[in-house]
């Protein structure tokens, strides 16, 4: 069911905004703009939630600081709104004040939500969650505050890899160049998103860069990252952000993916392609995401994980 966020949020005392585990650019930037407009309009101040750790290139977000990894579980939330969340179950355990909110409201992108939620605001053709917020916000004449912009830019610029993807098309520009003039400064923001990283970060991506493994004429290429890999670079859960967009930019490579270790029967799984639509491969093991850029959760050793995906790819 569509929503008017208006009435929804007006009918609301008590409000948490939710982002996805290993959150990104798009569902962090959301989420903080979020936050500022609803205190701007209606002041009322919601509860952030994120459920694995922030990673350090987007803690310049503004109210990101707010956020907290726990809360109460026996809290009631009048309106719980997730926040370029493809599927219920990638909030975690938060999914308890989900489940028990009076009202929920779902805003998301991604061609393979279900619609989950009493209310939706879902828009697949749309580059990012910052994008469908943005056009909301326009079209009811919420008014845009200079810390909304800048959130609300990073999550287009990020979901687009800074402009470069598919989905970057004239009404995405025409969307951040009104968020420069509401105070998002373009220079400012790239250089936090893509130029702020620890040396740990930096030597663990060179690190997998440098084992990835090359089949069919290297026309696909993947890399494994063991838990042990995790702890020899201190690495967080955001450290292998950017691994499968590096391989899928060799010139030979049409699909590329990480395959990590989360135990040793449980492996999280990142895919990118330049044709091939590995959201359809994701969704076979329950995951999802956009044509060329998805993910899962496979219940199973690395090593089957990595069979189980080249069957499924089959280039």
């Amino acid at each position: 069911m569509k929503c008017n966020l208006d009435d929804i949020i007006k009918s609301s005392k008590k409000i948490l905004l939710l982002s996805h585990v290993n959150p990104d650019g798009d569902t962090l930037g959301s989420m903080c703009a979020m936050y500022s407009m609803i205190y701007n309009r209606f002041k009322i101040k919601a509860d952030m939630s994120v459920v694995s750790n922030i990673p350090f290139n987007y803690t310049f977000l503004p109210n990101i600081n707010l956020a907290q990894r726990y809360y109460d579980q026996s809290l009631v939330y009048d309106l719980v709104i997730t926040l370029d969340v493809a599927a219920i179950d990638r909030v975690r355990d938060a999914k308890i004040f989900f489940d028990k909110a009076k009202c929920t409201v779902n805003i998301d992108h991604h061609k393979t939500n279900p619609g989950f939620g009493d209310y939706q605001l879902i828009d697949p053709d749309a580059s990012s969650c910052g994008e469908v917020l943005y056009d909301y916000f326009k079209e009811n004449n919420w008014e845009i505050t200079s810390d909304a912009a800048k959130c609300l830019y990073t999550a287009i610029m990020t979901d687009t890899g800074n402009f470069r993807f598919e989905n970057t098309n004239a009404k995405v520009f025409r969307a951040v160049a009104d968020l420069v003039e509401k105070g998002a400064n373009p220079t400012v923001l790239y250089k936090k998103c893509y130029e702020t990283k620890t040396k740990n970060f930096v030597m663990f991506q060179n690190y997998c860069v440098n084992k990835a493994e090359f089949l069919n004429d290297n026309k696909i290429a993947f890399t494994t990252v063991y838990k042990k890999d995790l702890e020899k670079f201190q690495a967080g859960d955001d450290y292998t952000d950017g691994i499968a967009e590096t391989l899928r930019a060799i010139e030979s490579t049409e699909v590329a993916f990480v395959v990590k270790e989360v135990d040793s029967k449980t492996t999280k799984v990142s895919m990118r392609s330049k044709k091939l639509d590995v959201a359809q491969i994701c969704s076979t093991f329950g995951g999802g995401g956009h044509t060329f850029a998805a993910g899962c959760t496979i219940k199973t050793s690395i090593k089957d994980s990595v069979e189980k995906l080249l069957r499924e790819i089959n280039l």
